[in-house]
């Protein structure tokens, strides 16, 4: 395999709405030390055989998958055959584990194989039935009571514990989902929570260290992830997302789901007290049948509504875990949801913390798309394979190293369906 060839790598989002593809490169400047991320291509095509991040057939979801990696293949000229895949969905579960170990060495200083140790004791949990896991997330280690540690390696000290998070996917569902990207025509270097992808695409390790969430605002879901001192400290999924903001707007103004979708899309805001009472809009304009007027106002309003029990959600969680307006990096909101209108300005307002929106950051790009909120998770996963592949263990990437070796689902999963095949 050439060197070119080495550096290629290749990340693929099934989503409800649409299935993205992106494929990066390497490009190394002088040492291996400064190297960069090219996107070559990006592509998206309709999701079919996907309903609120699971899967309902997946004949259709082959098709969808096999018809974007065929416009992909197009799109960079080179043949695809291996994807880090983003994984998501209502299915998806986490809770916290502890692990301990004793020390190995004679001279009690803690080593890479004893960080391992202890973050496979964290990762023997009872798990639910018909659940495994997906990732192993250190937050933090304690060696001989010593809290609060980031990295123990070179320390001395006789017992070594991690306070982990352990991210769980249902069995079913991961196995259909890698039963559909295999029958692609494609191999699956591992599963990586969608969340966690979008967070390394657009957040930066200052952020996370001062404290951030981040949001990925998708079509049938909410997920969240929230970061302090660099380290994870809470994540999940919420039952809701722009699609729901589409359904009310059909029902409110008793219109086709295409045509609210376009009216969203074109008009829509997050705020009903900045639109004039006398403004209107013509459905016909936007694909219904006939001619029908309604005030932009009343539109604000049905999305607004919404938009703020969104909000409350998220800030239910950031209650949970004592954050609640106390984020110092603010809110980082990606995916398709999140190219509404006044998004940032609702956040500001019902979470009280500072909101942007989360574009890719430090990549080379020839293709507009890298700047399409709904390609930051995809993105995302080209930059966690080559940080995977790169093998890196600093204190702000000690996760990917501690996945790497403890290993993730992908491996049994491939032997799995291989054994199914003809």
């Amino acid at each position: 395999m050439s060197k070119g060839k080495q550096n290629i790598i290749a990340g693929l989002d099934i989503g409800s709405n649409m299935v993205r593809m992106a494929v990066g490169q390497m490009v190394y400047r002088g040492d291996d030390s400064q190297a960069e991320m090219q996107i070559l291509g990006a592509t998206e095509v309709p999701s079919e055989g996907m309903h609120k991040g699971s899967i309902n057939s997946i004949e259709d979801l082959v098709s969808s998958v096999s018809s974007c990696l065929e416009k992909m293949e197009r799109t960079v000229g080179l043949p695809i055959d291996r994807v880090w895949t983003g994984v998501s969905g209502l299915h998806i579960m986490s809770q916290n584990s502890k692990g301990v170990v004793a020390v190995s060495k004679a001279d009690s200083e803690i080593s890479e194989t004893d960080v391992e140790r202890a973050l496979e004791a964290a990762r023997s949990i009872s798990t639910p039935l018909n659940y495994e896991v997906l990732h192993v997330l250190p937050k933090r280690f304690s060696v001989d009571g010593q809290t609060g540690i980031k990295d123990p390696v070179g320390m001395t000290g006789i017992s070594l514990e991690v306070d982990a998070q352990i991210i769980l996917g249902a069995s079913a569902q991961i196995k259909n989902l890698t039963k559909a990207i295999y029958r692609s025509g494609l191999e699956i270097e591992d599963l990586v929570l969608s969340i966690l992808a979008s967070s390394e695409a657009a957040v930066t390790n200052r952020q996370k260290d001062l404290g951030v969430a981040v949001v990925d605002f998708g079509a049938s879901t909410t997920s969240l992830a929230v970061y302090e001192e660099g380290e994870i400290l809470h994540s999940t999924i919420l039952p809701i997302g722009s699609e729901h903001i589409t359904n009310d707007i059909a029902i409110g103004l008793r219109t086709a789901i295409d045509v609210a979708e376009r009216v969203k899309i074109e008009y829509g805001d997050c705020f009903s007290n900045t639109v004039s009472k006398k403004e209107e809009i013509d459905l016909y304009e936007l694909g219904a049948a006939e001619h029908e007027t309604v005030k932009r106002k009343y539109l604000s309003e049905i999305i607004e509504a919404r938009v703020e029990e969104i909000m409350q959600k998220i800030d239910d969680e950031l209650r949970k875990i004592g954050r609640s307006g106390m984020l110092p990096s603010g809110v980082v909101f990606t995916g398709g949801g999140a190219k509404l209108p006044g998004i940032t300005e609702a956040a500001k307002k019902y979470l009280r913390l500072p909101a942007t929106l989360g574009y890719p950051l430090n990549f080379i790009s020839a293709t507009d798309k890298i700047n399409d909120l709904g390609f930051v998770n995809v993105v995302g996963l080209l930059k966690w394979g080559s940080m995977m592949n790169a093998g890196h263990s600093s204190k702000n990437t000690k996760l990917f190293d501690g996945l790497k070796k403890v290993g993730g689902s992908a491996g049994a999963l491939k032997d799995w369906f291989k054994a199914l095949l003809p």
